[in-house]
């Protein structure tokens, strides 16, 4: 490892500041990509797998004022796809200097993330393998512009001459003519390994002939699908004033709420310095918000399938596979779109129109009551903001969607959908779903983790576990009818690894111990947690110690701007024990201290025939409600519906 720190060029000129979270625009990519080539530290052969905005301290932020001057500084990974080596760079836009290079050691810090290019690359070297071509023969398969090389991240399984090297792992798959979808015919049985770098195979594993299969899947095409149903009527949404909600910048107000809309390449879309109005003060709730990882992982134990496990953020950076949005078919209503601005493989702003959707809901009731006595009957409805991206990693797609309501609840919801990953059946198979006639779909998971930089009315926070407890006969309870809850302070990082108990209705309160309501209770916020399974892997298998952050449903950790992902700043190929299992054997104290929760959730899914050809939406996600944060409802100020809406009966 070396470090270079404060070398500045005297050709390059600095960049103007704007706010310290202001997403990078393409001139400072272009910027960036001058700066370090002024600093002979590109070559013909260097790629960027990662340029992403270096995000100031949270105090550093938090104290900024309008005007004051920012420090816009970026780091870049970068990679010589040549020779392998790997170096990470934090530069400063405005000073036009360089603060830091640090050589990377892939064997004990990982690779870095797969490139677009690399992807592209194995089309070419798998097809000039002299050994893959002999096992597609093998297979009857002799066309190979028809077939379709895949390639996977390959994970890291103390395999003998693997660890060190930058490597994928190929599965591949037919298709009848170009415009048929691969995924329904998996050339199932064989596997090879590649070494990026030095562009060949290193091994390939032949283990065995199973059918490819025949029937096609193609969703797109009418003589697949039917006729399509002609009994749907239009649904139109208008808001004829407008939308309710503001925009300048990257900064949103809606009702009450205010925020900071960011987009990362690794995690995609990033909710800044989230905070609602209450009176005359806008109170913070959280400081920043984003899907830092997600796992993968495949219940197949087969020689060609055990490595199956993907971690979508870390190895094939989220951001950089966001979809560009359409309106009435991703997004209905009243829209606004941001455009994201990410930088390619050579370090160039590539601009994604319509990468993140915005518009306001209808949500169905907010409150009503019809009362015995008075005879008021009053209702309200409920509305709230959605914020949201999509994303193709491979056969999967995924919608990410943030939502604020009214009465003060944030939820985020995962809309997984996309072709599920496919296998030759073998009857009676343990480990799959048989889906088409000889056509299988593993077992998986989907474990998505959520960092949340808490600042409940402030940056002292602390949190709470709180469980129903039941109370059985005695002379306190003579009618068996009562019940209670526990609760417990979580004060260090070790006592914070905890996991869901549906059974006891657990969930984690969120508090400012310096902050009270008029009734004299600290204010809060609670996470509700949706219980599904966390990893099922065996608590000794390699991906375990890599994506350790799944084992737990929640962590919380003491605030350290180093610590922003859960496994790790390297994912690619690391051996594991980064990211959360390091940050928590500090077992720092979290007991009114700036802090932040790591939320792991998802499902376990066991694909139905209904899944097949394309996967309709399936859902995951957790919700954050105010609990005791505010002196009462805080919606009654929302006005009755007018009448044209609301007729009487």
């Amino acid at each position: 490892m070396t470090v270079e720190v404060g070398e500045q060029s005297g050709e390059f000129q600095g960049v103007a500041a704007g706010h310290p979270l202001q997403r990078l625009s393409a001139d400072e990519i272009r910027a960036a990509r001058a700066l370090l080539a002024a600093h002979d530290l590109l070559s013909p052969t260097t790629r960027f797998p990662l340029l992403a905005l270096e995000e100031p301290p949270k105090d550093v932020v938090l104290a900024y004022r309008d005007g004051d001057p920012v420090d816009r500084r970026v780091r870049a990974v970068l990679l010589d796809v040549t020779t392998g080596r790997c170096r990470t760079v934090v530069a400063s836009l405005t000073r036009a200097t360089i603060d830091s290079v640090v050589e990377l050691d892939p064997v004990i810090d990982g690779q870095p993330p797969i490139l677009l290019d690399e992807f592209v690359a194995v089309d070419e070297i798998v097809k000039a393998d002299p050994g893959w071509r002999a096992a597609m023969a093998r297979r009857g398969i002799t066309d190979l512009a028809l077939v379709r090389p895949c390639p996977l991240s390959a994970g890291d399984f103390d395999i003998p001459g693997e660890r060190g090297r930058r490597m994928l792992r190929v599965l591949s798959f037919l298709a009848h003519r170009p415009e048929d979808h691969c995924w329904a015919h998996p050339i199932d049985g064989v596997v090879a390994y590649i070494d990026l770098v030095e562009r060949r195979v290193v091994e390939l594993i032949d283990h065995e002939l199973l059918p490819v299969p025949t029937e096609e899947g193609n969703f797109d095409d009418p003589a697949y699908t039917g006729p399509p149903r002609t009994t749907l009527k239009p649904i139109e949404i208008t808001q004829p004033d407008g939308p309710s909600f503001s925009v300048d910048g990257d900064v949103v107000r809606w009702e009450n709420w205010r925020f900071r809309v960011g987009f990362d390449p690794r995690e995609g879309l990033v909710l800044h310095q989230i905070s609602i109005r209450d009176g005359e003060r806008d109170r913070p709730l959280i400081y920043r918000a984003s899907i830092a990882e997600m796992v993968v992982p495949y219940a197949d134990p087969s020689p060609v399938r055990f490595w199956q496990n993907y971690f979508d953020a870390g190895e094939y950076l989220l951001g950089q596979q966001v979809n560009s949005l359409r309106l009435g078919c991703d997004c209905l209503g009243e829209i606004h779109y941001f455009d994201a601005v990410l930088a390619d493989g050579d370090g160039q702003p590539r601009e994604v129109p319509n990468a993140i959707c915005m518009h306001e809901e209808d949500h169905g009731v907010l409150w009503k009551h019809t009362d015995l006595f008075t005879g008021s009957a009053e209702t309200r409805r409920q509305r709230r903001l959605v914020i949201s991206f999509f994303v193709t990693v491979g056969n999967y797609d995924y919608g990410f969607y943030w939502y604020l309501y009214l009465d003060g609840t944030i939820q985020l919801e995962v809309k997984a959908t996309g072709v599920v990953f496919t296998s030759a059946y073998v009857a009676g198979s343990p480990y799959a779903t048989e889906i088409a006639p000889g056509l299988g779909a593993p077992y998986h998971q989907h474990l998505f983790n959520a960092r949340l930089d808490m600042t409940v009315d402030g940056v002292t926070n602390a949190v709470d576990e709180l469980d129903v407890r039941p109370l059985p006969i005695g002379p306190d309870n003579p009618y068996g009818n009562t019940f209670t809850r526990s609760e417990t302070r979580l004060a260090s990082e070790s006592q914070a690894s905890r996991s869901a108990d549906p059974g006891r209705g657990r969930v984690w309160r969120i508090v400012n111990p310096e902050r009270t309501n008029r009734l004299r209770q600290p204010v809060g916020y609670v996470l509700r947690p949706e219980g599904q399974p966390t990893l099922l892997a065996d608590p000794a298998s390699s991906i375990a110690g890599r994506a350790a952050f799944a084992t737990r449903h929640l962590w919380v950790t003491r605030y350290d701007p180093a610590e922003r992902y859960p496994a790790g700043d390297l994912v690619n190929q690391h051996a594991g024990g980064a990211g959360l299992p390091a940050f928590v054997a500090q077992d720092r104290p979290i007991d009114g201290a700036d802090i932040v929760l790591w939320h792991t959730f998802g499902t376990t899914h066991f694909p139905r025939a209904e899944d097949w050809p394309v996967m309709p939406v399936d859902y995951c996600g957790f919700t954050l409600k105010p609990a005791g944060f505010f002196d009462r409802n805080p919606t009654l100020d929302v006005p009755a519906s007018t009448a044209r809406h609301c007729a009487g009966g």
